[in-house]
């Protein structure tokens, strides 16, 4: 492999779409792709698809090694996001559900899966052009190089639509959550790639909640609460477990233990109940086992998105509840989005 994968550039949260007039050189705006981040290397012989994290993802998508073989059209360095849409032609959306089932250990599910639900890459910068490395040119070149590189691939490797128009940004957030993206990412056009630095600026959406508290987990110290599992009540009335709030101060991690003793659900012997979290393909041998409260204390979190039945992400503690009733806590208190057809997001 003729190129070393390097570790990809972030992104800080901000409040609100940013002025470009406020940045030398302006800003690129493009939606934020709610998927696995992908570094898509293509050298004239192999690809691989280096991750975000530690965990190469090559052997995952044997069908965008393929298309990257077949369809770019010399060597290159691609910067994106590993994404699978779901649902009828017209209201296809992104599917975070069924894009964690394709991490998984049995190479026959890998092939199985990547037939039933195939990724699609979606790129938003470019590395390298062949033998020339182009993380020290400012995005607007790296952009026009890369829109020139792709102008005739075909799907499943897709190019990122973007705008400098923040109105039209502020239009995407609002618009493209419907088909499961999950906010808008804006980058000078005058910066250079900065490998695990965070000089992009993303916007999410930010929303509140109100929760149940239905156990913690101990945190990975062995002393204090490391996260907090929260649920909602369904219509039809069975409390489910929708994510968990983590993030907390050492001071605050004991004194939640503190807090939350008398609530802790004790058998005939006084000993605390225990009950098995939710495991995911990225869980491993992790212990997800946690001490099961009772439901009786409300808190209210900020989140994002919903997906399916549960917070997309780690949501955050704003505040206790003490005038809230857990019974009140449901679904109906969550903002609801409008369906969105991902063919209009992907150009």
């Amino acid at each position: 492999m003729r190129y070393e994968i390097p570790a990809p550039m972030l992104a800080k949260a901000a409040t609100a779409v940013p002025d470009p007039a406020k940045v030398e050189g302006g800003l690129l705006f493009e939606p934020k792709w709610d998927g696995f981040r992908g570094l898509l290397a293509w050298d004239g012989e192999e690809a691989e698809i280096g991750s975000r994290g530690a965990k190469p993802l090559t052997r995952y998508f044997p069908e965008l090694v393929d298309a990257a073989a077949r369809l770019l059209p010399r060597p290159c360095l691609l910067d994106g996001e590993i994404v699978v849409a779901t649902g009828a032609p017209g209201s296809q959306r992104l599917d975070w559900e069924a894009l964690s089932q394709r991490i998984h250990p049995a190479e026959s599910r890998v092939q199985r899966l990547a037939a039933e639900t195939p990724a699609m890459f979606i790129a938003f910068d470019l590395l390298a052009d062949d033998d020339e490395d182009l993380r020290e040119r400012p995005f607007a070149e790296r952009r026009a190089r890369l829109e020139a590189l792709l102008a005739e691939v075909p799907h499943p490797l897709h190019l990122t639509r973007t705008t400098e128009d923040p109105a039209l940004a502020s239009r995407w957030l609002a618009e493209f959550e419907g088909a499961g993206l999950d906010g808008i990412v804006a980058k000078p056009l005058a910066h250079p790639y900065a490998p695990g630095k965070r000089t992009l600026l993303k916007v999410k959406h930010a929303r509140t909640a109100d929760v149940v508290a239905l156990g913690y987990r101990v945190h990975k110290s062995g002393a204090g609460v490391g996260s907090l599992l929260v649920g909602l009540y369904g219509d039809d009335g069975v409390l489910r477990q929708v994510g968990g709030v983590a993030a907390w101060s050492d001071a605050m991690r004991q004194q939640l233990v503190e807090d939350l003793a008398p609530l802790v659900e004790r058998d005939e012997t006084g000993a605390a109940v225990t009950g098995e979290g939710e495991r995911s393909r990225f869980s491993g041998g992790k212990d997800v086992s946690f001490v099961r409260l009772r439901p009786e204390r409300v808190l209210e979190v900020r989140y994002d998105q919903l997906e399916g039945w549960r917070f997309r992400h780690t949501v955050q503690f704003a505040r206790w509840r003490e005038d809230r009733e857990p019974r009140s806590c449901t679904y109906e208190q969550l903002e609801t989005v409008a369906g969105y057809d991902l063919a209009d997001v992907i150009d």
